[in-house]
């Protein structure tokens, strides 16, 4: 057996496979590059930083797609969920985690275990020899990434991705915005009101978009062309492709009650959600943006509320690089061309920290398994991890492949049970019950 498991990158998806493969007895090595080799994004040198939003999406396991990866992750004993859980913040449905305490948390639990070491240096090539788990994340060294597109053939795929701004909460004006999350949705009242939301009026709706539309944006250098990943839209993006999209997406007003004005409902509403547990800062919900500095404080200072907003972060985009997976892995994440090494999390084209930790997570327990010689049975597509790994490994289109959340159209169909919106509820909740089932059967298996 190789004594040693090398991991590439410390975000979401190398975290928890070092986490997986450690507690299973093997040795495991952390190769980071931060805090010596800078990226746009990342602010700090913790592992399993958050760099965008400080969200995992819906907790909901019975109707939700990625809260049913929440629970097969926790089934699992997965680090990123344990985490997560510990640093909660209130957010409706969702789940939120006050960004720093978890990432400062990841990374001492890895620290303190005793079959892991981190090396912080920049590794620029693909080794020959030993297993490997290359999950550097969708900012990938340069180095790095020119010895994966040399030894793939091809170009990394590459779409660009915006981060939302974040505001301090004593900067906006509470006399016009109030906390409610949408259709009071939480088990508490805490959970109720996570959501601060700020009204506009059709007028105001309007003026808004005509200053995102006349805002001055970051210009792509020559030869780069904008494709971007589609849940995460910068909200000019969106807004160019009618006046009334955003109406229909971050800023739809429906399942809030404004409580200084009850009778008046908004024509449209920008929520707020909270980004650490203290409550002093907040990000603006769904407003990636590619807009410059100058112009976002502009034009957000004109939402109802934010017209002192002061910004602890402003907004910005940057290049995210992927590779096209069902060509390049074979059915256990291993590059076909070097079989030694794996490729996991979103430089896989997964799209969402919850899918790169569970990518992770899958992944550490297969280089277990090969490390000691033995086969584990192929996870079943009935589950939500099962249904994304062979989604990116085979089941999606190469021609036209593109990062990809984790949502039941990847699933197998129930049997004897047809689609439709009318029996969606119980649609959803059958393809969780199934795979709760299948995912328990998959971690134990018989003796």
């Amino acid at each position: 057996m190789t004594d040693i498991l090398n991991i590439i990158g410390g975000g979401m998806a190398g975290s928890e496979a070092a986490w997986q493969a450690a507690n299973a007895g093997i040795k495991v090595i952390i190769h980071e590059m931060r805090p010596k080799v800078k990226t746009f994004a990342h602010r700090t040198e913790f592992l399993g930083e958050m760099v965008c939003s400080n969200s995992f999406r819906s907790d909901d396991d019975e109707q939700n797609a990625v809260g049913l990866l929440h629970w097969e992750m926790r089934a699992a004993n997965g680090l990123i969920m344990a985490t997560a859980e510990k640093h909660r913040i209130p957010a409706g449905g969702a789940l939120a985690v006050d960004r720093d305490p978890f990432a400062q948390s990841v990374t001492a639990a890895l620290t303190a275990h005793p079959n892991i070491s981190i090396s912080y240096e920049e590794i620029t090539s693909l080794p020959d020899e030993g297993p490997w788990i290359i999950a550097t994340g969708p900012l990938t060294s340069g180095a790095l990434a020119e010895a994966i597109a040399a030894e793939t053939g091809a170009e990394a795929l590459a779409f660009f991705d915006a981060i939302a701004p974040i505001v301090y909460h004593d900067s906006i004006n509470m006399d016009i915005a109030w906390m409610q999350s949408r259709y009071d949705k939480g088990d508490t009242i805490e959970e109720q009101t996570a959501y601060l939301n700020c009204p506009m009026t059709k007028d105001q709706y309007e003026a808004f978009i005509n200053a995102l539309l006349d805002a001055e944006k970051t210009e792509f250098k020559e030869g780069e062309t904008a494709g971007y990943f589609d849940g995460c839209l910068p909200i000019e993006v969106m807004a160019e492709r009618g006046r009334e999209t955003l109406r229909w997406g971050p800023m739809k007003p429906v399942g809030l009650t404004n409580e200084h004005d009850p009778e008046t409902k908004a024509h449209a509403v920008v929520q707020l959600r909270r980004d650490n547990s203290l409550g002093t800062l907040y990000n603006i919900v769904g407003f990636q943006t590619k807009m410059k500095y100058g112009a976002q404080k502009a034009v957000f200072k004109t939402i109802p509320a934010l017209e002192d907003a002061e910004f602890a972060r402003l907004g910005g985009i940057h290049r995210n690089s992927f590779i096209n997976s069902p060509t390049l892995l074979d059915s256990e994440m291993r590059l076909k061309s070097k079989p030694n090494i794996r490729f996991v999390g979103q430089i896989t084209g997964v799209e969402g920290y919850v899918e790169s930790a569970a990518m992770g997570l899958l992944a550490g327990k297969l280089a277990v398994a090969e490390m000691r010689g033995e086969t584990l049975a192929q996870v079943p597509e009935t589950t939500a991890m099962g249904a994304l790994v062979s989604h990116i490994t085979g089941g999606a289109a190469a021609k036209t492949f593109q990062p990809m959340n984790v949502n039941f159209g990847l699933f197998p169909p129930l049997e004897g049970m047809k689609s439709g919106r009318r029996g969606r509820k119980d649609r959803y909740k059958g393809y969780t019950d199934r795979a709760k089932v299948d995912w328990q059967k998959w971690l134990a298996p018989p003796a």
